[in-house]
């Protein structure tokens, strides 16, 4: 008997993980971090309520945060084994996962700090989820996958990574155990965007867990997308003489956006320009993309070569310095700055925030999904006035959702992916998604494809098969 039991993404889009049962093998698929909201915290601490130790593998999607972000807690839980993943998240990983144990040791801090000063008398030392030693040793346990080499991590599993479209090294897995296919399909990426690979046609599977970011909705054309970034950049550096700020995730996004920007230069629509990239982990993503240049698509892999004849048509800088990166605020106009993170969380964007929103003459342009309960969200939704570092900034830039940017499939390219299917899966779950939007996609699939057996899981719901 197989058992799955969904233990994050369900019915919300962060905290993706899958603990699977067959037989005498337990794996787990994904290990994210909860983000987004006042409970995000106590969430993850509470997470992974199992014996981590009896776990013989664990098979990684993508190095995205909300999928990878528990990696280190698990090893501090007492984890062993083997964690499988493609390369070039292997690579990412070693950038984002020392990242994000470093925004937890100095959240910890930041809490101490906090009780000091307002006296406030509590049990015991805030700590970290994770710390940076903790981050390190579980890299020590990634070991790379091949897209479609199947191999075995334990002799009753096959397993094969499928290049999913989403972000470098991004995978859609299938296992065989149990006599069934089990496909994950982690987060799919948009067909006919940018550098990344359109995604894998998969036809067939028993059981497949599908994502539904964007379940209930459908991108702006990437025709559209451009014309509404060229009016936002003409409006706010041609007419408002202003700075464009442009939260963005370090992982993907950014590396989209700058080469977008190539493009629009290349094909003088837009004209030469300075662009601020205040992110070390997006540089070091910007690099490691360089280093895996054969997985990105054809047409990027020909801009990459025109920047490097033309690169002062669009001079990129790469900010590491806290300095440098501190000057940026001094520039009162022309400024088109990229930072990190994406929902404006944590990093250098709620500096330039804070630096940019009062001010008439600027613009945030929003690029990616903003989970409930993030700044970012607070934006978009029209927050007029919103708090960053414990104070209220009023919100006069304009804010331009630029939708038609996303690294997630909308639910036309969703079902269009789930039409490759030979047949339909006997069961189906729905993840990675808000409720609406799992709800509404989950309907789609049965009303448009006639697929039987599409159902939303609930947190640590079981499906036993």
């Amino acid at each position: 008997m197989t058992n799955i039991q969904f233990f994050g993404a369900a019915g919300e889009v962060t905290g993706s993980c899958y603990l699977v049962s067959s037989g005498g093998m337990r794996f787990l698929v994904d290990c994210g971090m909860f983000q987004g909201g006042s409970d995000a915290a106590q969430k993850n601490l509470r997470a992974l309520p199992f014996d981590v130790r009896d776990l013989d593998f664990v098979l990684l999607t993508h190095a995205h945060i909300d999928h990878s972000g528990l990696l280190p807690r698990l090893i501090m839980l007492g984890y062993k084994g083997p964690i499988y993943t493609t390369a070039a998240t292997i690579d990412l990983l070693k950038v984002m996962l020392l990242d994000s144990a470093h925004i937890q040791e100095k959240e910890a801090e930041w809490q101490l700090r906090h009780r000091h000063r307002r006296n406030v008398s509590m049990r015991g030392v805030p700590q970290p989820l994770y710390t940076v030693t903790q981050a390190m040793t579980a890299l020590k346990h990634l070991r790379p996958a091949e897209y479609g080499e199947t191999f075995s991590p334990h002799p009753d599993a096959e397993v094969c990574f499928h290049d999913a479209g989403h972000i470098l090294g991004s995978a859609i897995i299938e296992i065989k155990t149990g006599g069934q296919k089990i496909v994950f399909s982690g987060d799919l990426g948009q067909p006919g965007r940018p550098v990344m690979n359109d995604p894998t046609p998969i036809s067939e599977a028993d059981v497949l867990v599908v994502e539904s970011t964007y379940g209930n909705r459908l991108h702006r054309s990437l025709e559209d997308t451009e014309r509404e970034l060229l009016a936002a950049f003409q409006r706010t550096l041609g007419e408002r003489h202003g700075n464009i700020i442009i939260p963005a995730f370090a992982v993907g996004r950014t590396q989209e956006l700058i080469y977008m920007l190539v493009a629009l230069v290349r094909s003088g629509r837009l004209a030469p320009m300075r662009l601020y990239v205040d992110s070390p982990m997006a540089n070091a993503a910007t690099q490691i993309t360089l280093h895996h240049e054969s997985l990105l698509d054809a047409e990027t892999q020909a801009l990459i070569e025109w920047q490097r004849q033309n690169p002062h048509k669009l001079d990129v800088r790469f900010i590491t310095d806290v300095q440098e990166s501190m000057a940026l605020n001094d520039i009162r106009q022309g400024a088109v700055i990229i930072s990190a993170s994406g929902m404006c969380e944590a990093g250098r964007i709620k500096y330039h925030l804070q630096n940019n929103l009062p001010r008439p003459e600027c613009a945030v342009l929003i690029t990616g999904f903003q989970a409930a309960g993030t700044l970012g969200r607070r934006l978009v939704d029209g927050a007029r006035s919103v708090r960053i570092f414990g104070q209220q900034v009023v919100v006069r830039a304009d804010v331009h959702t630029i939708g038609g940017l996303s690294a997630h499939a909308d639910q036309s390219a969703l079902l269009g992916w789930l039409r490759h299917f030979r047949r339909p899966p006997a069961h189906t779950r729905v993840v990675h998604g808000e409720s609406l939007a799992a709800e509404t996609f989950a309907a789609a699939i049965r009303e448009q494809l006639g697929w039987k057996n599409v159902e939303v899981p609930a947190y640590r719901e079981e499906l036993l098969l």
